[in-house]
């Protein structure tokens, strides 16, 4: 994910203790870091439309009652050209059902609805972003054979994203996931 800048207005939604440096943090549990404390189920977000210039999720999509209310939420406080970075567990992952509290199973292309040039239903939703980057790290023992680098093979050549395709489809419960980091940049018509 892209560093945050000093100069931009960050929030981190459901910073719990590791609260982005420099950013609002929000989260729905008072024992958090957190700036604001609010249920992330219960929209809006006492946040003004867009207020932020990146808007930073880790951990949290997996957690909340509606995923398309939440990201439709993200996007109104996020301003066009802004960024949404998310990080969740990949569903493959064999830690995903410890956690009582997760709600949302995700994989690489559970965010398609939101890109408009992939999406299989379109009426959906009218948010749209761009993918910046889609990462998937695996568990430690395929790690280091190497099959992680296989599977991004498209970070550094995007015609090559068949390989994070055919992982997804034919490979991803033998050589589990681990997590999923995705970034976005937020598609706004001029206003």
């Amino acid at each position: 994910m892209s560093e945050p800048n000093q100069d931009k207005k960050i929030l981190d939604v459901g910073c719990g203790w590791n609260k982005t440096p420099g950013a609002i943090g929000i989260d729905s549990n008072p024992r958090a870091h957190a700036d604001v404390i609010h249920d992330l189920g219960v929209l809006p977000y006492p946040f003004a439309n867009d207020e932020f210039d990146h808007v930073v999720c880790r951990h949290v999509a997996e957690h909340v009652p509606d995923v398309m209310a939440f990201v439709t939420e993200l996007y109104r406080i996020t301003r066009p050209g802004g960024r949404i970075s998310i990080t969740t567990p990949h569903y493959s992952n064999p830690d995903w059902p410890t956690d009582p509290t997760h709600r949302n199973h995700f994989n690489c292309y559970s965010f398609n609805c939101f890109i408009e040039a992939r999406q299989v239903f379109p009426f959906y939703t009218e948010v749209r972003l761009k993918p910046i980057r889609t990462y998937v790290s695996l568990a430690n023992l395929w790690r280091v054979t190497g099959l992680e680098l296989i599977v991004n093979l498209d970070q550094h050549w995007p015609g090559l994203r068949f390989t994070r395709k055919f992982w997804e489809f034919y490979l991803s419960l033998i050589f589990r996931g681990k997590e999923l980091r995705f970034e976005f940049e937020v598609m706004k018509p001029a206003s």
